[in-house]
């Protein structure tokens, strides 16, 4: 903004990201990481043959198979869970990634805004391969974009509610 450029950054969100990750993925991207053998034999029937059971006073619903998806409430889910999403960034070409938990935000730097709306809409396009291929799901109705510049410049921006 000092500069006199504009930054842009789109919020992204993945819909129902710990219960949709796919166990096969995880485990050859564990593989990659390094894990094997025992460690990685470990993991694979940690993952494997779960199931949950609802109880409400006493009363349990039966046993549904957990077919994909990190155990939730276990100190391993959103660490799995990281290791599952780990390499996006690898993805992404123009834009700067910031990662939380299911939440990722992309920012780049630009002369204009058409620019940030060119790189950050490329880098949309090369997210939703990365998701495609890992079978996740962007929230659309949580993904927003915010544009950032000086109060001069954003007055130049059409549309601008200034």
């Amino acid at each position: 903004m000092d500069r006199g450029l504009f930054t842009g950054v789109l919020f992204l969100d993945l819909k129902k990201a710990f219960q949709t990750v796919h166990h096969s993925i995880l485990l050859a991207k564990l593989e990659k990481y390094g894990i094997q053998r025992r460690s990685f034999e470990w993991f694979k029937s940690y993952l494997k043959d779960r199931k949950q059971v609802c109880s409400i006073n006493g009363k349990k619903s039966s046993a549904n198979d957990i077919k994909r998806g990190v155990p939730q409430g276990s100190n391993l889910g959103p660490i799995l869970f990281l290791l599952y999403i780990n390499d996006l960034p690898n993805s992404l070409k123009m834009s700067k990634p910031s990662m939380f938990a299911d939440d990722t935000n992309l920012t780049c730097v630009g002369q204009s805004s058409s620019e940030i709306e060119t790189k950050l809409n490329v880098e949309l396009e090369n997210v939703h391969r990365w998701l495609t291929a890992n079978k996740l799901t962007l929230n659309d109705d949580k993904t927003e974009f915010m544009l950032i510049g000086s109060r001069s410049r954003l007055a130049c921006v059409h549309n601008s509610p200034y």
